[in-house]
């Protein structure tokens, strides 16, 4: 056989070069090669897939009190939802729709009412219920400072530290007056001014409870033959000529007063600045309050009332006065001529 007759293929070398797999490179580096495919897909049979069960899942701390938190809140909103829906449905079946006086709250046996009408969670918005809510404990805290100052004049009267009465005398009349007149003249007004937004009432407030700031200083004081068993008259209480045990007490009971209108001089300046803070962040000011005392002044029908028949008098002089005869009108006292 001629040397052209062979197959240059069937060279032992050829075959070992051709059947030989490259080393993987950039270049002919195949995903889909056989040298990758080693162990084929194999899906687990129906029964294991069915049977088989997830792995547990197991909350965090933080999630779990996450979860609290917001049922809490749901049953707090649902809570406060149903009590606002039975007050409107209080006041629909209420005859012509009209709140019944409330305040103070009064047994039934006795012979006076309540004189108003008062429901935080109703009259204020939501946004000012907190402050209302301070400011009505801030005015039970006076009320009771002011039982307490009773209490404390008359143990000074007893033990002898007050030998003209005058404290515990004052102290009588500054409880009677002042326990209603606080929460007339300016704890009403604040509640007024922050249902319906009234810088009139709130200047009103203003004013009032800056006096009542100041008599809380001037009780904390306690000066003597004043009215007020406060930081003076318990240095007094503990200071006198030949002090009992019993004298010791009473110094007590005052020290423990003083330190009550200390407080509460201190708790009025606070809301007063906080108040006075809200009112102004609302661009609201005296100019404001002043056309509002104006405008519920004359859209009173009282007053307007009032002014027509002022005006209808001043007419009626005026014409009958123009109807008179002339020598009636002559007749009239004249002063000496000099």
């Amino acid at each position: 056989m001629s040397a052209f007759d062979e197959n240059p293929f069937a060279d032992p070398s050829v075959q070992a070069a051709a059947n030989s797999t490259p080393a993987p490179t950039m270049d002919n580096y195949d995903p889909y090669g056989k040298q990758q495919q080693t162990t084929p897909a194999v899906l687990p049979p129906s029964g294991e897939v069915e049977n088989s069960q997830p792995p547990p899942y197991n909350a965090s701390a933080q999630q779990t009190a996450t979860a609290a938190d917001f049922q809490r809140r749901q049953e707090e909103l649902e809570r406060k939802a149903a009590e606002l829906a039975r007050r409107e449905e209080e006041l629909k079946n209420s005859p012509y729709n009209a709140r019944v006086n409330n305040w103070p709250p009064l047994p039934g046996f006795l012979p006076c009412q309540p004189c108003f009408y008062q429901d935080i969670n109703v009259d204020i918005p939501v946004e000012f219920q907190e402050t209302v809510k301070r400011l009505y404990y801030l005015w039970l805290f006076h009320a009771i400072l002011m039982i307490a100052n009773v209490l404390g004049g008359t143990f000074l009267i007893f033990s002898g530290n007050d030998s003209k009465g005058s404290t515990f005398g004052l102290s009588i009349v500054y409880g009677v007056l002042f326990v209603p007149l606080s929460y007339l003249c300016w704890f009403r007004p604040a509640y007024k001014a922050f249902r319906s937004d009234s810088s009139f009432n709130f200047m009103v407030f203003f004013f009032i409870f800056f006096c009542q700031f100041l008599f809380s200083c001037f009780m904390a004081l306690g000066i003597d033959s004043t009215g007020g068993a406060g930081i003076i008259k318990t240095i007094t209480t503990f200071q006198a000529e030949g002090s009992t045990g019993g004298d010791y007490f009473v110094g007590f009971v005052c020290l423990l007063i003083a330190i009550g209108f200390v407080l509460a001089a201190l708790a009025d300046f606070y809301m007063l600045t906080r108040i006075h803070s809200m009112y102004r962040s609302t661009g609201a000011s005296m100019a404001k309050a002043q056309q509002e005392f104006t405008t519920n002044v004359f859209s009173n029908e009282t007053v307007r009332n009032a002014a027509a028949q002022a005006a209808a008098a001043g007419v009626r002089n005026t014409f009958n006065g123009q109807n008179q005869p002339q020598g009636q009108q002559q007749q009239q006292p004249q002063g000496p001529r000099y």
